[in-house]
Formats: structure tokens, sequence, C-alpha cells
């Protein structure tokens, strides 16, 4: 079970380029003498910036905290010109045929048409509330007749053998202190805090770990654990039993816990389906 769980601030130049990409892929729009065209906003040597480009823009904003207003719109209009300007420029330079240029732009289209796909999939398999209803039954259910989420406060060393793993429970077992050793010998990154780990609940720890840590008693310390990256010895630090959330409180993380699993899905389905091959 998952665990419940200037006027304007610069405009990311990587999210107008990708704009300005699409628009290119799409075919490059020019301005009539006479003026620009009904869904211009402006024109930088005849290449079109549209009114849906700077929406594109103000939504990317807004969502960096600014609040719409027609000076934003101004502000990110001129931040399309300078970006075509350059982008312009960088063409009369040569640097547009350059192999890292080739390569960014690459990069910007493939992450376009991947955000793309996998928009357009979920909006195609949308997560109904009657989804998350029974999601959170589910969760509910799996915690057992008292219906409470129990959480462990542990602390940890790791090591890349057993024997490494058996010496350091020895020298706790003699009266060293779980985090002095940790500090002395751990390869885990919280080595510095004495192994400290925090608070976690069984399905947030590998199965290996989260089996023993249910059966060890307040300050006790596990024998040697085997996991893929090497040996571990786990302190159990203190325990607490807490209430679920209610469906309210828990919806939007199970929400998002929803589509990450449906688009992990989707993607490994398409893997499956394709050669792969890594160096």
């Amino acid at each position: 079970m998952k665990p419940f769980m200037s006027q304007l601030k610069p405009v990311s130049v990587r999210l107008i380029s990708a704009s300005l990409l699409t628009l290119a892929l799409c075919g490059t729009a020019y301005a009539q003498q006479s003026g620009l065209p009904i869904n211009a906003a402006a024109s930088v040597n005849g290449t079109i910036i549209t009114n849906d480009m700077v929406e594109q823009g103000i939504k990317v904003a807004l969502a960096q905290g600014q609040k719409d207003s027609p000076e934003l719109r101004k502000a990110v209009i001129e931040k399309y010109i300078e970006v075509l300007l350059l982008s312009q420029q960088a063409e009369k330079d040569g640097l547009a045929n350059s192999e890292k240029a080739n390569s960014q732009l690459t990069m910007i289209r493939q992450n376009y048409l991947a955000d793309l796909e996998l928009s357009t999939f979920m909006a195609q398999n949308p997560i109904s509330d009657a989804d998350v209803q029974a999601e959170y039954n589910k969760q509910v259910s799996s915690l057992g007749p008292q219906g409470l989420i129990v959480e462990y406060k542990i602390s940890d060393i790791a090591v890349a053998s057993e024997a490494d793993a058996q010496a350091a429970l020895n020298r706790i077992k003699k009266g060293e202190a779980f985090d002095k050793v940790a500090k002395s010998i751990s390869l885990a990154p919280n080595k510095a805090q004495g192994g400290a780990a925090g608070w976690v609940q069984p399905g947030q720890v590998p199965p290996q770990i989260s089996a023993v840590l249910v059966n060890l008693g307040k300050g006790q310390t596990s024998a040697p654990i085997q996991l893929q990256q090497g040996w571990y010895l786990v302190k159990l630090e203190d325990k607490k039993s807490t209430k679920p959330p209610t469906f309210e409180q828990a919806k939007p993380a199970i929400r998002a816990g929803i589509a990450q699993r449906k688009q992990f899905e989707f993607i490994s389905g398409i893997a499956k389906n394709s050669k792969i091959v890594v160096q």
C-alpha cells in the first residue's frame, strides 16, 4: 500500500523557446504589409507572435505567482520579442545548424511531444471521483480492525557486506551508541545525522525492512538485512499510531498517486512493445 499522503519575473526562456519551436513546426506566419493578422500580438522581422503564444506565456507567469494584468501581458510580449530577436540573430550568425543547437532543439521537441502524449492519454483516460473513492476505501480497509496508521521513527546503518554489518552490530551490542557507529562507518547519506531517517510507514521502506521493522521493540536494533544495494541495520527509535485522513483530505494525494500509476503503466506498455538498447 502506498502511504497516504522587471514587472515580470523572468519567464523561462526554455518554455518560450519551446513555444517558438512549436510555431516553427506548424509553419511560420508572416505579417501582412497592411498590418498584423487577427491572432497576432506582435511581429519581429515578419515572424508572428500569436495571441495564443502570449496566453501560454501568461499561464506560465501565473503559475510562478504573478498576477494577471495589462502590464503582465506587455512584459510577456516583450520577452517573446527578445527571444525572437536573439534566435533570429543566432540564425544569421550560423549557430542554428551547430551540433549543440540541433541537439537542444531535438530535446525540446521530444520533451514537448512527450508531455503532449501524456496529457492526451490522461485526458482520454480521466480519473473519476469513484476511482479515487475506491482507492481510499482500499487503503483504509488495509489498516486493520483499529483503522490506524502506524508510523515508525527509525535510524539505519548501510554497509557493503554482511561481515561489516555484523561487526557494526557487535559494537552496538557491546554498548556503543548506534548514532556513533553510524557516523563512523555508514555509507548512507544520513551518516552525518547518525543514521536518523525520521518517521516512516511500512509502505515507504523496502519490504525486507518493513517485515523486520514491525516486529522490533522500541530501542531495538535489527539483525543485518540484505538489500540489493548493500546490508542494513535498522534501529526503532519510536512508534506511534494516528488516524487516517478523511476522504476530502486524502483526495488530492490519492488522485495524484492514481495518475502516477496510470502513467507508469502506459509508459511500460509502450516500452514492452519497443526495442530498447542501452550501452
